[in-house]
């Protein structure tokens, strides 16, 4: 799914002009005449989020000084790119102040509108970023900075919210990397545990001998190499949650020892003379199928009867890909920031790469990719080029890292069989304004390039291709002959008549 911006101005051309702009731009727009009816769809909760706001700061229901003061009282983190008919710096700093992102003066230009486009997205994802990052190190991550497009995951969301009321042992199911222990700190967040410990446990790196003392403590001196006294890890949640993350992994003696922490909420240290009670959330996940595990006798049925109360099924990356741009850009945010690298954003071909491909490893592997994107790139914006595994995966893409020339090669004209040219699918609409070179292409080249796409686009239909070029048939007969195309005026059989008033 591709960015949807909104566009709220109440000047029908200005409108459309603006909406013919962005849908050149690979955009989804949407647009309102005022300011009231922008905060409405803004805040429509049974449709598709907007991702960037447009906005006029002068309209008369509701300006856009009003608009930005109302988005800002209700917690709205929509970009803002403001318009400006005058080009006023005090309107400019004070809509900025407002919480604006960029501004524009009437009638802005394509190339502009795209740079202020492409900045503001990038700013809002590493903002939606580092926020995200740091309420997960605070513990007060909600499912509000769970951003997502899919259905199925605002079905998770919603049973998130439920299970985060109560006290209720919840088991998240799904594949490595969907994002579990992401929805388990959120159902933390959004519960009156928020900011308390959240203490994480991967039951599958637990050693088999080390068990017991690890999850629940040891006295100094209850075994051998105990030379100091260990509370556990449930100890160390008291009062917070305990996430036993891939718990089918754990062997059946210390399911036993689990099973009893849970029923009786109290623990046995290893030494110690009493057991010690412990206020702990128990939240679960796992990638395999506890059924079967309990049908082989590797997972104890009464276990699996004490955490399955709430399950909460994650859909893996591949059954909700409208999250992928949006997860992408946040990454490259992250990573940009990071690595020190100024990349503008992602072109539409790297999108639509991504959006293709199935993410076994689901939303980790995401990541990773994005990470060594970034490093890899070498221009302001990532490409195919950037994703080689990837697109050598998917059908229509080919992309190759380019090989490094050593200091002797640089110095040569020349190219070996060895050497690995970068590939990346542009879209073949797309009039290319540049030469080889990196000058602009004559006017002759550019005029004959657009009547021969429009010759095949509209099947030789000359007066559908007259009209729509806005010349005369007989002007545009002329223009095919004097290009090379006198063969295809004569098939075509038309008599070029007089000039239409186009010409």
């Amino acid at each position: 799914m591709t960015t949807t911006i909104l566009i709220a101005d109440d000047d029908p051309v200005q409108r459309r002009l603006l909406e013919a702009m962005a849908r050149r731009l690979g955009y989804d727009v949407e647009t309102v005449e005022g300011g009231q009816a922008a905060v409405g769809r803004i805040e429509a909760p049974d449709q598709a989020p907007i991702d960037l706001l447009v906005l006029d700061l002068v309209m008369p229901d509701l300006d856009g000084m009003a608009v930005l003061g109302r988005l800002r009282e209700r917690g709205h983190g929509v970009p803002v790119i403001v318009q400006t008919a005058n080009g006023s710096i005090e309107a400019v700093i004070a809509a900025m102040r407002a919480g604006a992102s960029d501004f524009v003066v009437k009638p802005v230009g394509a190339e502009r509108f795209q740079f202020s486009i492409k900045n503001a997205l990038r700013a809002d994802a590493l903002e939606s970023e580092v926020r995200r990052l740091s309420r997960r190190a605070a513990g007060t991550l909600t499912f509000k900075d769970i951003v997502t497009r899919s259905d199925e995951m605002r079905r998770i969301i919603h049973l998130g919210e439920r299970a985060a009321k109560s006290n209720i042992p919840v088991l998240l199911e799904g594949e490595s990397g969907v994002g579990k222990e992401l929805v388990a700190r959120a159902i933390q967040g959004a519960s009156e545990r928020r900011g308390k410990p959240f203490v994480t446990v991967n039951c599958g790196a637990l050693p088999e001998n080390l068990i017991e003392s690890i999850l629940f403590g040891h006295e100094k001196g209850a075994f051998t190499g105990a030379t100091d006294k260990h509370v556990g890890k449930f100890a160390e949640a008291n009062g917070g949650t305990l996430f036993l993350d891939e718990v089918g992994e754990l062997p059946l003696e210390a399911q036993v020892k689990l099973l009893r922490a849970l029923q009786e909420g109290e623990v046995d240290p290893i030494g110690a003379k009493r057991p010690l009670k412990v206020d702990v959330r128990f939240l679960s996940a796992t990638n395999q199928n506890l059924i079967e595990l309990v049908k082989q006798n590797k997972f104890r049925e009464d276990l699996f009867y004490r955490l399955n109360v709430f399950p909460i099924t994650i859909p893996p990356l591949r059954a909700r890909r409208s999250d992928i741009p949006d997860l992408a850009r946040r990454f490259l945010a992250r990573f940009a920031a990071e690595e020190g690298k100024r990349l503008r954003g992602m072109s539409s071909e790297a999108l639509a790469l991504l959006g293709d491909y199935d993410w076994p490893g689901n939303v980790r592997q995401l990541e990773n990719a994005v990470f060594r994107a970034v490093v890899l790139a070498d221009g302001d914006e990532l490409g195919v080029s950037e994703f080689p595994q990837i697109a050598s995966q998917v059908n229509g893409f080919d992309a190759r890292v380019p090989a490094s020339p050593s200091p002797e090669a640089r110095q040569l004209p020349t190219f070996t069989a060895r050497e690995i040219v970068r590939v990346e699918v542009r879209d073949p609409n797309v009039l290319r304004l540049l030469n080889d070179n990196g000058d602009v292409r004559p006017l002759d080249e550019l005029e004959a390039e657009t009547i021969r796409f429009a010759l095949a686009h509209y099947r030789g239909q000359m007066s559908a291709m007259a009209r729509k070029l806005g010349i005369g048939r007989s002007t545009l007969y002329r223009k095919m002959k004097d290009i090379g195309l006198a063969d295809q005026v004569g098939a075509l059989g038309d008599n070029p008549g007089d000039e239409d008033a186009a010409a």
